[in-house]
């Protein structure tokens, strides 16, 4: 059987990470998760020429992108993502504490696939984690040529 594609997390905030991981994990998602703790780090795991992924290169199932991040903001990011080729295709989340119309719309109009804005609460944000995760790694069907699980270049 092939094997799963990871999920790519980018977050820098200890909480929020150790609580995603922790709902990831309830969610009993079979998928490993690459950390990212700032938008640099990210790009250096998708593009790490800043051209394409190289040969080792695991494509996510899915993308969760803060967008207050450290060094590079997960606007630019989400910029960088879909304006090439190679990494376009990729889900991308935005699950943020902003709430700021001009992030929303900036990040749709880049292309993101949704924008949830972190729940304050502790069971509503462990709960939102929980379904994204299920359903980007588990119930999203991919756009046609590229595949769910590894071991094909999409």
């Amino acid at each position: 059987m092939a094997e799963l594609k990871p999920i790519l997390l980018v977050e820098d905030n200890p909480k929020d990470l150790e609580l995603t991981l922790e709902a990831f994990e309830e969610a009993q998602l079979a998928n490993d998760i690459v950390v990212a703790r700032d938008g640099a780090e990210a790009l250096d795991y998708l593009l790490p020429d800043g051209e394409a992924p190289s040969s080792e290169f695991k494509r996510p199932a899915v993308i969760i992108l803060d967008i207050k991040l450290p060094k590079v903001d997960g606007i630019e990011v989400l910029r960088r993502i879909k304006s090439n080729d190679a990494t376009r295709q990729i889900p991308v989340v935005m699950l943020t504490s902003s709430k700021e119309e001009e992030d929303l719309v900036r990040s749709y109009h880049l292309g993101v696939n949704a924008f949830v804005v972190k729940p304050v609460g502790f069971r509503d944000f462990f709960d939102a984690i929980h379904g994204l995760g299920s359903f980007w790694a588990i119930l999203n069907e991919p756009p046609p040529g590229s595949h769910r699980r590894g071991g094909s270049k999409a």
